[in-house]
């Protein structure tokens, strides 16, 4: 904040759009408006955007805090966008708590860790309310994986570190858009470090994933956030495991979520193309089990790509593409139709954007009430509905609790 200190709501636009590495264009296309309009935003031409806009550009720029863009304190985002879970206090805790004296304990046998583990992701996938699902075992587990990597002996012990590791990826989805970055960030350091100290490049594969997803949403720079990915790859074997094969997808589709993210269209697209050769060659039907990476989500992510290129109409075309129901998860069959949401928002058509918002809610409660477009865009809609949406956008904005 001190950084920002004398700057007025333009500079600080500006300041924040280029931490993001995006350019005018990238950030006017984001948010519904013209690269001039961020000009003259930035330059103090136009009077500081209003609210719902405010908290469109504070999503895209990935600014928690809106005092940061208009220097007023209690402007907090956090207070207009980001719910918390009723369990985030219980998660929270058991994430700072650690497990020193284990004097007298017997471990969970590192099996049933796993076995836990993989019910968790179960729920996540299956339940139309999985934060709410898995928030009341995360603490538990949390706490006997922590004691089981340091009482079980070696083989046991890195089956029980590959656990810790899925556990944190687990708490780092619980705690996403809830305005806790810190303990998200928490999250996906834990998990890699814990997926190195298993030695298991599979776990650190999948660590790379959701720590890449991190850092996007951080602003970190891409180039740190692709070398991850680049060098983590290199321990997969692709064309001797069908999972290795899955995992070195999973890492392009990565990469190139990182560079569409900046507007770099062709590095973007090189990597999908990798990302979707690689799902193609995995035998017929085949998904991963917990990341879901296949086709249909290499598919579903098209959407995501042309929607950060500011591609509204090719993002439409790509959804039509696609196939949801091959995507064996309410979460990501949910987050797709919010990503084509955003697609017809692009093309400034707010009747289709709530229709496939509704959509995303009747599929997952949890993941459209928890997603920072979603909310966003139906507050901007409360606040110049017309009588053609009124009572839709009401409904929906009761039910992601916008409104009481």
């Amino acid at each position: 904040m001190d950084d920002l200190a004398g700057m007025t709501t333009g500079q600080r636009v500006r300041h924040f759009r280029e931490r993001a590495g995006m350019s005018r264009p990238v950030l006017g296309g984001l948010v519904g408006r013209s690269d001039e309009w961020v000009k003259a935003v930035e330059t103090d031409r136009l009077l500081t955007p209003r609210i719902p806009l405010l908290l469109r550009l504070a999503e895209v720029l990935q600014v928690d805090d809106l005092a940061q863009l208009t220097g007023e304190q209690k402007l907090t985002s956090a207070a207009f966008t980001k719910p918390a879970h009723e369990a985030l206090p219980q998660v929270a805790e058991a994430l700072a708590t650690y497990p020193i004296l284990t004097s007298g304990i017997t471990p969970v046998a590192a099996s049933t860790l796993t076995e836990r583990v993989t019910q968790l992701w179960g729920l996540w996938h299956g339940v139309k309310r999985q934060k709410t699902a898995i928030a009341s075992f995360l603490p538990d587990l949390l706490r006997d994986t922590q004691v089981a990597i340091r009482l079980l002996d070696e083989a046991d012990r890195r089956t029980a570190w590959c656990a810790l590791t899925q556990t944190y990826h687990l708490t780092q989805l619980f705690l996403s858009w809830q305005g806790v970055p810190e303990l998200s960030r928490a999250s996906a350091d834990r998990a890699f470090l814990a997926a190195q100290e298993a030695d298991d490049p599979r776990a650190m594969a999948s660590a790379a994933w959701y720590l890449n997803h991190n850092f996007r949403a951080a602003g970190e720079r891409h180039e740190a956030r692709v070398k991850l990915v680049t060098d983590t790859t290199r321990l997969l074997r692709p064309d001797e495991a069908t999972e290795d094969r899955a995992l070195w997808g999973l890492l392009q589709l990565a990469a190139a979520l990182s560079y569409a993210k900046i507007g770099q269209e062709g590095n973007a697209w090189h990597h999908w193309d990798a990302a979707y050769r690689a799902a193609r060659a995995l035998p017929e039907g085949y998904v991963h089990p917990y990341l879901i990476f296949g086709t249909g989500m290499v598919d579903a992510y098209a959407v995501t790509l042309h929607a950060d290129l500011m591609h509204g109409r090719e993002a439409i075309r790509a959804a039509d593409r696609s196939d949801p129901a091959t995507m064996p998860s309410v979460t990501r069959r949910s987050f797709h139709s919010i990503e084509t949401a955003r697609a017809y928002y692009l093309r400034r058509e707010p009747v289709a954007t709530l229709h496939l918002l509704r959509k995303a809610y009747d599929e997952s409660p949890d993941t459209a009430r928890f997603n920072g477009f979603a909310r966003s865009a139906v507050t901007e809609f409360l606040h110049r509905r017309g009588n053609t949406m009124r009572a839709e956008v009401d409904d929906l904005a009761r039910k992601l609790d916008l409104v009481s």
